[in-house]
């Protein structure tokens, strides 16, 4: 059952985030992940969220997710993002019918 991992990032430093989204898509597809969505024009439609830069990334199961976010070589690039956003970030399990 594929997995999501699913963040609101609230950029704070440009210059660092970049580095970050220059190197992160390797990683995230050495554990089997893609993007579903990259930012992107958001239209809230109810409630009162106030998300920032959504981002959604698709792993082929919750191991993979897991194992990517606990990854050696995600671990810098974690500290720099840590380091120049503000963010939320989950993991969530698909849906398989």
């Amino acid at each position: 059952m594929p997995a999501y991992l699913i963040a609101d990032i609230e950029i704070t430093d440009p210059a660092a985030f970049e580095r970050y989204r220059q190197q992160v898509p390797a990683v995230i597809a050495r554990f089997g992940g893609r993007y579903m969505v990259r930012g992107g024009e958001l239209r809230l439609k109810e409630g009162a969220a106030d998300f920032k830069r959504l981002v959604v990334l698709e792993f082929p199961d919750m191991a993979a997710a897991e194992a990517f976010y606990a990854a050696p070589e995600y671990k810098p690039l974690l500290d720099l993002r840590l380091a120049s956003t503000r963010s939320k970030v989950v993991l969530v399990e698909g849906y398989a019918p």
